[in-house]
């Protein structure tokens, strides 16, 4: 048994360099965000689950596994849920891996990563942050049980001081909820006060029932990204913004980001000319770019 690789798929418009992908838990994630992705895959479905066997089987993957590229904790179910503080589990999974000289990519939106700044410095290690918004109204109805921005935001900020470089993920981009330019330059300035060193930004890409939910809930809001949806496409089961919308948008974006001074990445648009370094974050924690 080795790590799994990350299924990365150019169907889909992913530019991901190989990495590994680690999910310590499983279920629908306690975060409960409304553009949640991850049900439209059964594992990622009911409430979380938190994968016990890992903690017997992490020591033997990290040692099967050759090839020191980075591992990504993770792709869907949040490493840090409520019930990490009991099981430990992400925890337990990084310090085998930095053991074993395997670099992170941590993506979360919980605070509750400070807890593992000690691991995150005995290896190579980026935190990918998501950071949609600083307004508290907009995150509760987008967010409803996730740390607050500002928990967010002060955890970046405690965690570039310790040396660790950060990414914030302002993604998903919902338009008309948290696109305004005004409001977006805000978020990149504060990231950029605070040391984040990359924004990737990326649309909303909505999976089956997104719409139904939004139209039994937020009948308003189902109107308008019913209505400027309406021409997009599905593919691969993501609803996508069509091509000029999304182009348009990063358009629009994208220089407020070069104009701090960060790095600058879309994921999954389409339009990888326009980044300036890789979507992920990775390139902080890994060996070399050359080889790719």
């Amino acid at each position: 048994m080795k790590l799994p690789l990350f299924n990365s798929t150019k169907k889909g418009l992913c530019t991901c360099l190989p990495k590994y992908n680690l999910n310590p838990y499983l279920g629908r994630c306690a975060h409960q965000c409304i553009y949640c992705y991850a049900t439209k895959f059964p594992s990622f479905v009911g409430l979380p689950k938190p994968r016990l066997r890992l903690l017997d089987q992490i020591e033997n993957m990290a040692e099967k596994t050759r090839l020191k590229l980075p591992v990504m904790i993770s792709d869907c179910t949040d490493p840090y849920q409520p019930l990490e503080r009991e099981y430990e589990i992400t925890r337990k999974c990084i310090q085998v891996l930095s053991k074993h000289n395997f670099s992170l990519l941590m993506v979360t939106k919980s605070d509750l990563i400070l807890r593992d700044i000690d691991v995150f410095k005995q290896t190579k290690t980026v935190v990918s942050m998501t950071v949609t918004t600083l307004a508290e109204d907009i995150a509760k109805i987008i967010e409803p049980h996730s740390p607050s921005p500002n928990r967010r935001i002060s955890a970046l900020q405690k965690i570039t001081e310790n040396g660790i470089p950060t990414v914030a993920r302002i993604d998903p981009i919902i338009p008309t909820i948290n696109d305004n330019e005004r409001d977006f330059e805000k978020l990149v300035s504060t990231l950029a006060d605070i040391g984040v060193r990359q924004v990737t930004i990326a649309t909303v890409k909505p999976v089956r029932g997104f719409f139904s939910f939004l139209r039994q809930n937020y009948s308003e809001i189902y109107e308008r990204l019913n209505r400027i949806y309406g021409d997009g496409k599905w593919l691969l089961g993501y609803k996508y913004l069509h091509e000029e919308k999304r182009l348009k948008n990063l358009e629009k974006l994208r220089p407020i980001v070069l104009k701090y001074g960060l790095h600058f990445a879309s994921c999954r648009e389409g339009f990888s000319q326009y980044n300036t370094t890789i979507c992920d974050g990775s390139a902080f924690c890994r060996e070399s770019l050359s080889q790719y």
